[in-house]
Order: C-alpha cells, then structure tokens, then sequence
C-alpha cells in the first residue's frame, strides 16, 4: 500500500511562469507533495525547493506522498472562469496513492462548481476511470482534456523506467476509454523511453482524438538550466546501451520521425512548449479522422 500523509495547505492553485506560461497556461494545480510512482526519469526532484519540495522529499523521491487535505476546499475558493489550469505538473493526481485517499473526487467536485475556461488533467494512471462520471459533468461545463503519458511501445522498457506505472497495454485501455466517453483525449508521449517511433504514434492516434504530444529526456545537453531529468534514468540508459537516447542529434531524429507519421495519419503534433500550448488552447480542434 502507498503510503501518504496530509497537511493542510494556504494554496493550491498558483500562478505559472516559464515553461507552462509560455504553452499557455495561467495556473497549476497541483493536489500533493512528492509521487508514488517515483519513475526514474522525473524531473520534479530535481527541482527541490523550487518545486515546493522539502528535503526528505527529493531525498527519498516515490516513497510517499503529502496530499493537502483541504485542496478541494482552496480550489472551490481560488478557481475564476478566466483561468487556463494544469493540473499538475509537480505531481500526477492519479497516482498509486490517490486510490487509497480519492482526493480527486472533491477537487473535481469544486471545479465543476466554478469552471475554469480549460482544465488540462495530465496522468498517466488509469484510476482516472474511477472519476469518468465526473469527468463528464465537468466536461459539459468547460474545455477539459485529458493528457494521458504513454512514454514507449515496449513492456520491458517500461518495466524498467517505471515500475510503478500501469502496463503498456492497460493505459492504451484507458485513453481509449475516456475518448469513447467523449472527453477530448491526448497522448503525451513524454519522457519519449527507447521505442518504436513510429509505432507509438500509430498506436496513440488510433487510441485517442487529440493532438499529440512529444517530448525527449530534458538532459543537460539540451536543457541548458532548471528541471532536468533524474540521474537514475541516464544510469538505466548508460547500463542497457539506450544512451542515444540521452543525445540531441538523436532526439531530434526521432521526434522527427513521430512528427512525420502523426501528419501522414492527419493527426496534429507537437513537442517541448510548443506542444503543451496545443492542451491550453480554449477550442477543441476537430481531428482528422485517421
């Protein structure tokens, strides 16, 4: 079972700046401290107070989480009908945790009540489905998607990075689930783990109807400051000779490569900021049918 603790918090909805502000987005929303997944790659850690960690938790990252007990109660008092909200990029609402304490229930709850002008759920944990009725209330009342991970077409790589998360098979259930229960629906592909490039992207676009979504390690290579991703995936990457997965050129190369399939399939693409801008934009665009 994973363990969690509750504190009470003064916030939960904070105002962005970098990354996400330029996709787009006026706030996040972020319901805990720390995430049980602790996938090998997370950039939060690497954060550490500037992602509104304390030391015990980048120290001792996906061993426990800090759910703020009273976050459907904030975000019932803080959400406005002009926002454009994340929720949430410090850690995933759906993960291993939150099916003990269900704290999502009560934060949707609140958001239903007083809309924001798009909701961008990001998980990658099928106990979404648990809140599917919910999902569509808020969905009659503002923008919402759903931006679901799926970082590679290989159990055994996701094994590896991952441990903690569903399997493979079990997330494209998911995605496919929610886009049948008419909630608009992307694949993020990101972190991108050694994969099928194409093979992923085929597989998300018969699975969803949103854009997608793309993004690379953020190593020091590429990611010149800030958040980056964990030591412990480059050590995965050094031990199983994935470490061109780690380099620019070929970064580039295969986000090229999935960007080329995503447009032969008529599906629209992105990556880096850019491509979290296309979850925060107020419409929906209708997606050609592949």
């Amino acid at each position: 079972m994973a363990k969690f603790r509750e504190v009470p918090a003064r916030s939960i909805l904070s105002p962005v700046s970098g990354f996400l502000a330029q996709a787009g987005f006026t706030h996040s929303l972020t319901p805990a401290r720390n995430c049980t997944f602790g996938c090998s790659y997370c950039y939060v850690p690497t954060m550490r107070v500037q992602g509104g960690l304390q030391r015990k938790d980048w120290l001792h990252w996906g061993d426990f989480t800090t759910f703020k007990s009273n976050a459907a109660d904030l975000a019932a008092r803080s959400l406005r009908s002009d926002q454009i909200v994340y929720c949430s990029p410090l850690t995933d609402p759906y993960q291993p945790a939150e099916a003990e304490r269900r704290l999502m229930p009560g934060i949707l709850e609140a958001v239903i009540g007083m809309p924001p002008g798009v909701f961008v759920i990001q998980t990658r944990g099928p106990l979404i489905l648990a809140d599917l009725a919910l999902l569509r209330a808020l969905n009659s009342r503002t923008v919402l998607r759903v931006s679901f991970s799926v970082t590679t077409d290989c159990e055994d790589v996701r094994r590896i990075f991952e441990p903690h998360c569903a399997p493979i098979e079990e997330r494209w259930r998911t995605v496919r689930t929610l886009t049948e229960a008419g909630i608009s629906t992307s694949v993020t592909l990101a972190p991108i783990l050694p994969c099928n490039p194409e093979a992923l992207v085929e597989r998300a676009v018969a699975c969803s109807d949103g854009p997608l979504v793309a993004d690379p390690f953020h190593v020091r290579l590429v990611k010149r400051s800030g958040a980056t991703t964990r030591a412990a995936a480059e050590g995965i990457c050094h031990h199983h000779g994935w470490n061109q997965w780690l380099e620019p050129e070929w970064q580039r190369e295969v986000v090229g490569r999935m960007e080329a399939r995503s447009g032969a399939l008529g599906r629209e693409f992105g990556h880096g900021c850019a491509g979290f801008g296309l979850l925060a934009r107020s419409k929906t665009v209708k997606q050609a049918d592949s």
